[in-house]
């Protein structure tokens, strides 16, 4: 029996949320790297996994589709579902919802989207320093800005996109306001506009949780010809940093090798 493996009732449960944050966090993610990064044996895994299938918080990946053929049997790989997802959301999601609704009811749409920019515009000053920090390399401050979203609860991710590596994905596996975006997607926007800002380039976003997607993919090019940055109103434009030394002068279409992060 492994370090991370006990049979307590407690140790269980809190093992098997473990099982649940990772596969949020790294999905669409197979029982083998479940196993090795909790250092759980295949039984157990297989234990947890069962678990979570049977309480509807995770299923299986089908990357294709379920209609596509693959030859042989590749291992299965899980993502999170709502429900799964549901179990690590802030319990306070309906309240936040009234209170949009009540803003736009009383003062109309526009101040909804003031109150989302307000929100995001407290991002940037706490993100800013972390991905300046991170230097002139967007790669380089695609990651920081990803570690800057994990520590607010977000579990986010960067993977490589492309033949050539033209682009990064940044994914993120959870979002605390999950239930409230879905029924005020101008969180989602202006949080995207925020992204472009930080990082000095435009950025487009592929998928959302809100949307029904099993994670959030923002597609970050690394080799685009200069775009116009979104500027937050009232704000002067910001410059943008350098072109990445060790990217490719080509130009791309921003959907060329783009894949939903899956």
């Amino acid at each position: 029996m492994t370090t991370a493996e006990r049979h307590t009732p407690e140790i269980e449960a809190s093992t098997r949320e473990r099982v649940l944050e990772l596969v949020v966090e790294q999905g669409p993610v197979s029982a083998a790297t479940l196993a090795r990064v909790l250092d759980l044996t295949p039984a157990a895994v297989r234990r947890h996994i069962a678990h979570l299938e049977d309480a509807g918080q995770i299923v299986v990946h089908e990357p294709g589709g379920p209609g596509v053929r693959r030859r042989g049997r590749p291992a299965r790989h899980y993502v999170a579902t709502d429900a799964g997802r549901a179990v690590l959301t802030n319990a306070y999601s309906d309240l936040a919802t009234h209170a949009l609704d009540f803003i736009v009811q009383v003062a109309g749409p526009e101040a909804l989207e003031n109150f989302a920019e307000a929100r995001v515009t407290e991002l940037e000053r706490r993100y800013r320093p972390l991905v300046e920090q991170a230097g002139r390399s967007l790669p380089d401050r695609v990651h920081a800005l990803a570690g800057a979203l994990t520590a607010d609860g977000y579990a986010a991710t960067t993977r490589t996109v492309g033949a050539q590596g033209l682009a990064l994905q940044l994914c993120q596996g959870h979002c605390p306001v999950q239930d409230v975006a879905e029924g005020f997607p101008q969180l989602c926007e202006a949080e995207t506009q925020a992204f472009s800002r930080l990082l000095g380039v435009h950025v487009q976003r592929l998928a959302t949780l809100a949307a029904g997607g099993h994670v959030c993919t923002t597609h970050v090019p690394l080799a685009v010809a200069p775009a116009k940055i979104p500027v937050r109103p009232g704000a002067a434009p910001e410059s943008r940093p350098a072109p990445n030394p060790s990217a490719t002068s080509q130009t791309t279409s921003p959907n060329a090798g783009v894949t939903e992060g899956n």
